[in-house]
């Protein structure tokens, strides 16, 4: 994720879209949302297909976010892209205290400042970027990806 984004204000930068349903790891953030169902064959001994669903939101302001699920219809990756980001305590869920903590971590590495932010953790990613009026980023669980699936995918 290239460009520049305000970090502290990007994280508090919230859209009164919708309520809080669950978010990352729990029920889809944005129920009603249009499902798109994917599958992606993974080379093995016996071809195998993984299906997950991933549900697309356009917001008020036109931002976009995507929400991928697995089966069981429990969240394992969020996107967004658009000129504010999604609210992060609504698409993140319980991950969001750990997402403010790694934050606040990537600022005082760097003494504060601006620009794109990545935090890796072991139960939680997190990236984000783009520039004023133009924002993405991608959040996923390591843990809870389907087989075969690929970060790459999360757009």
């Amino acid at each position: 994720m290239k460009g520049i984004l305000t970090v502290g204000a990007a994280a508090a930068i919230g859209l009164a879209a919708a309520p809080a349903w669950a978010g990352l790891g729990g029920a889809p953030a944005f129920p009603d949302a249009q499902r798109t169902p994917a599958t992606r064959l993974m080379a093995a001994v016996n071809a195998a297909t993984t299906t997950w669903t991933v549900t697309t939101t356009t917001l008020d302001n036109d931002t976009v976010i995507h929400e991928y699920l697995d089966a069981s219809g429990t969240v394992f990756a969020v996107s967004w892209r658009g000129p504010r980001i999604g609210s992060l305590d609504t698409l993140l869920g319980n991950y969001f205290p750990a997402w403010q903590k790694g934050l606040a971590a990537a600022q005082s590495a760097r003494r504060g400042g601006y620009g794109p932010v990545a935090v890796h953790q072991a139960d939680l990613v997190v990236e984000t970027g783009g520039h004023m009026g133009a924002l993405t980023g991608r959040a996923w669980l390591p843990k809870a990806l389907p087989q075969g699936f690929n970060v790459d995918q999360i757009q």
